[in-house]
């Protein structure tokens, strides 16, 4: 990120900082002095740059630490503040303009007539603790890892636009669209056209057509001439229109914490949305240069 981004994320987020802890303070029965207790040693500044190198490059809270000269539990409670904050601050598609919900990205979508892409991806986490009840939940029963899935919506330039708040790995992703209302938000929302892989087939018969998924194979058996070469090019057409949510998705997993999640599970949506809110800012700038090439 270029130095104007994080000065602008340090006007923003700082004084939300500030004013959430100020009201967690006022929050307890026993009341201190003003000035009172104890003094930050590291910064606001300091705090979201160590989140931002936390993200990035899953560097543990023991080096962080030592870089920024305090104890590594004041680091782990400065990351678990600050994570929050990006993450509730959506994607950036444009000065001004960003999406936080799943119908705002229906109606933005809607609005410029483009067509989004979907996928769901999964996030490899560590095992669950032996004896715990939700331990099969997370085994990805397609990987066979364990794992965390959120559902990814890009446009046509390969932009993410929303990540969903994670689900554990075992969920599909047709229940994870319906989960959040996909269904919905198509029937009842503007015209737009959705494109999604094989795991989402049935959804495009219950929103009218607006959801569309590859082809399906009619001929089993005994199929006409020309039919697997026709059935193959309409495959092929529609996974290059496809591919750009790949694409972002690529992206996304570049981030460390990300291509594999050695912390707790809990934090793992704020996680995701930060990094995807971050990624948008990166995706905006690199855009708006290749358009003035």
């Amino acid at each position: 990120m270029s130095a104007d981004v994080i000065t602008e994320l340090v006007a923003e987020l700082g004084p939300l900082w500030h004013e959430r802890h100020q009201a967690k303070l006022a929050s307890r029965p026993r009341k201190r002095a003003l000035g009172a207790g104890a003094k930050h040693r590291s910064v606001f500044v300091d705090r979201l740059l160590a989140t931002f190198v936390n993200l990035r490059h899953a560097t543990t809270h023991d080096v962080l630490a030592c870089w920024f000269g305090v104890d590594r539990s004041t680091l782990t409670r400065a990351i678990a503040e600050v994570r929050p904050l990006p993450a509730e601050r959506g994607c950036i598609v444009s000065p001004g303009v960003r999406l936080r919900t799943l119908a705002e990205v229906i109606d933005h979508l809607g609005v410029d007539g483009k067509t989004g892409i979907i996928d769901g991806t999964e996030i490899r986490v560590r095992r669950s603790a032996a004896g715990r009840k939700d331990r099969d939940r997370f085994i990805s029963g397609k990987n066979k890892q364990n794992a965390v899935k959120t559902m990814v919506v890009a446009d046509e330039d390969g932009r993410v636009l929303f990540c969903s708040p994670t689900k554990p790995g075992n969920w599909a992703d047709i229940t994870h669209a319906r989960q959040f209302g996909l269904v919905k938000l198509l029937t009842g929302g503007p015209a737009v056209e959705i494109l999604a892989d094989a795991g989402y087939q049935g959804l495009g018969a219950q929103t009218g057509g607006r959801l569309i998924t590859p082809p399906h194979r009619k001929f089993r058996r005994n199929a006409p001439d020309r039919y697997e070469e026709i059935h193959e090019r309409q495959r092929k057409a529609h996974s290059s229109r496809r591919i750009r949510v790949e694409h972002g998705i690529a992206h996304l997993k570049n981030w460390r914490t990300l291509a594999r999640h050695l912390g707790r599970r809990e934090h793992m949506s704020d996680t995701v949305q930060a990094v995807a809110g971050l990624l948008s800012h990166q995706q905006i700038g690199d855009l708006a240069s290749a358009r003035q090439v």
